[in-house]
């Protein structure tokens, strides 16, 4: 049996989307499900208590930046990433692809893998299939990613097709690499805007048998009914008794969407970023706490949010820490706003379950954008 496997509970009878639980060796988790990340093993500003204390259940590790630093070997004699960073539940490790391609002209792409030079000290490195394969074995997470290339926007056609082969080649080569039990391997789903392309990717991951399947090569800079266009052509494909997770996406009206098209897991370094820039999430659209308004404003970040932040300080308060760079500000931000995005997907799930998800979508979007329309910076 998978170490990963995914219990369906409702489908919404209007728009197919899906309410469900992840079943992980580090607990069982309902679906929709927010994965925070944890680049370098720590989500940014913000404890593993806290994390926990806000819903989080299963975060995300980046294999690229803990390859480079401080190294899987280190890791793997610490216990494992999860004794290394103090997190009991679940832990999902990318494949290091997204980092690598992402390089640029500091990496060069054959058949064999990837060689690239570091970010941080320059020097030459190699990351392959099997690489990627052992260094998540070493980090020990519960779900592991297969090592793709992610392709850019845009890219013409050739181009992603070969690409695309490439990437169905290299997750053959990653699923015989994974020999440990204890951790599920998903296939990443690639082949650019094209949707033949789309198409003969699911089709030849899905022969593989992997135990849950990634949208990947979306939100790479395309529109966005474009890339709608794209997840609903790729996910209908999907075999229904598997988790489907869309890489790298984490704005609440992107969520909701992509939750419609019938999406259960997500991840993004969203929340956490637009803190340390200031701004928090409501379900009115985004709030930016250097706004003057804000400078004699008793009430908190957002009515009905049970937060720590929410629940002890003023946005006069965290208008001030923001404009004085002090850290607190951030972190109460960033505790916001991850506790936003958990709070969205159990209400998310809870319309799944009741059969009222249209409304909930239709509703939450007039809000949202209405909402954000009307906080823009001062």
């Amino acid at each position: 049996m998978s170490a990963i496997t995914y219990e369906l509970v409702k489908t919404d009878p209007e728009t197919g989307a899906r309410a469900g639980i992840l079943h992980t060796p580090h607990g069982s988790f309902p679906t929709p499900i927010f994965m925070p990340v944890g680049t370098q093993g720590s989500v940014k500003g913000v404890s593993p208590e806290e994390v926990k204390e806000l819903g989080g259940n299963i975060i995300l590790g980046n294999t690229y930046h803990l390859f480079l630093r401080p190294g899987s070997e280190l890791v793997k004699e610490m216990g494992g990433l999860h004794k290394f960073m103090n997190w009991d539940g679940a832990i999902l490790t990318d494949s290091g692809g997204f980092q690598v391609f992402s390089l640029g002209e500091l990496r060069k792409i054959t058949e064999e893998g990837v060689t690239f030079r570091s970010h941080i000290d320059g020097s030459k490195k190699f990351l392959s299939p099997e690489v990627s394969m052992k260094v998540q074995m070493d980090l020990g997470s519960d779900i592991v990613m297969a090592f793709d290339e992610c392709i850019p926007y845009p890219a013409d056609y050739e181009y992603a097709k070969r690409s695309t082969e490439r990437t169905t080649r290299w997750a053959k080569r990653c699923k015989d690499a994974m020999t440990s039990p204890d951790q599920g391997l998903f296939g990443i789903v690639q082949g650019g805007m094209y949707k033949d392309l789309r198409t003969q990717s699911v089709k030849e991951l899905v022969e593989l048998d992997f135990p849950g399947y990634a949208v990947g090569g979306l939100s790479v800079g395309e529109p966005k009914d474009l890339m709608y266009e794209m997840l609903d052509h790729t996910v209908k494909q999907l075999p229904e008794n598997k988790p489907r997770y869309l890489m790298g996406v984490g704005t609440p009206d992107c969520l909701v969407e992509a939750v419609m098209h019938g999406i259960d897991m997500f991840d993004c370094v969203f929340p956490t970023r637009v803190a340390r820039n200031g701004t928090a999430m409501t379900w009115d659209g985004r709030l930016v706490m250097k706004n003057s308004e804000h400078t004699h404003d008793k009430r908190p970040i957002e009515e009905g949010c049970d937060c720590y932040a929410c629940r002890n300080y003023s946005r006069a308060y965290i208008r001030h820490l923001v404009r004085a760079n002090e850290i607190f500000g951030l972190r109460l931000l960033s505790i916001h706003n991850l506790r936003f995005l958990q709070r969205f997907t159990a209400a998310m799930r809870e319309a799944i379950i009741e059969e009222r998800f249209g409304n909930f979508r239709r509703e939450f979007l007039n809000n949202y954008i209405y909402g954000s329309k009307s906080k823009q910076e001062d």
